[in-house]
């Protein structure tokens, strides 16, 4: 079992979490500070952004939520590498909508982020466009919404996979050949790489992520703590 917290043990194996709670729930500055003075230094955290902003507001009227979240999540420091937006699978791409909140979002926040937008309109040559402008890089997601979602999009300062369970999503773990092949793409990366591991339903998520790190161990690329690569296990389940 080990001694500490959770999170203390998980942080042994693993060079970054994505935190889901976050998408639920506001979380005091008080536990993001104790989360962040209970990792290494190299660890780091991507936050899903609140379905406040993503799926009840859907990005309108969103400053204030957002500044919220923001301020609440600023005792993380410079472990708080990445910022999530996840779009619910009805919300269509609406440029003028999509120009504004990320204008706002990226005006405040100047580290990484990440959009997994879930509906066909995303996957367009405007909308990359829009994405490349503020710096956000595309989800590259499996199960994918359409084919070019299984690749990352968007800005390519750095890549982030989000692998849900296939071919059941949430559930599914995935076999050593899909597992190798994760690596092989991880391995291919010539920027910053986070991948994340979400099959977490039947708690798949944490031996497929360390079974990743052992693939990439094999050909001597460093298992973690690296800029290149950032593997994890999603800490929470997903929406």
């Amino acid at each position: 079992m080990g001694d500490g917290t959770h999170l203390q043990r998980y942080a042994r194996r693993f060079s970054c979490v994505e935190i889901n709670s976050s998408f639920y729930r506001p979380h005091r500055p008080s536990t993001y500070a104790r989360w962040a003075a209970s990792v290494p230094d190299d660890f780091r955290f991507a936050l899903k952004v609140p379905k406040e902003i993503t799926h009840t507001r859907r990005f309108v009227d969103a400053v204030e939520p957002l500044e919220r979240f923001l301020e609440e999540s600023a005792p993380l420091g410079q472990k708080r590498a990445v910022l999530l937006v996840q779009l619910p699978p009805s919300f269509a791409y609406d440029a003028a909508l999509a120009d504004a909140f990320f204008g706002a979002l990226r005006a405040r926040y100047g580290e990484g982020l990440a959009c997994e937008p879930r509906h066909e309109t995303w996957f367009t040559a405007e909308a990359e466009a829009l994405l490349r402008a503020y710096r956000i890089a595309r989800v590259a997601a499996d199960p994918a919404v359409v084919p070019e979602g299984a690749v990352p999009g968007g800005w390519d300062g750095f890549e982030y996979h989000r692998l849900h369970g296939s071919p059941h999503i949430y559930y599914s773990a995935y076999d050593e050949a899909a597992l190798r092949a994760v690596a092989e793409r991880l391995r291919g990366a010539t920027v910053p790489a986070w991948c994340i591991f979400d099959n977490t339903a039947m708690d798949a998520a944490t031996p497929n992520g360390l079974e990743t790190i052992g693939y990439l161990g094999e050909t001597g690329l460093p298992a973690s703590g690296t800029e290149r690569m950032k593997s994890s296990a999603d800490r929470n389940s997903s929406s």
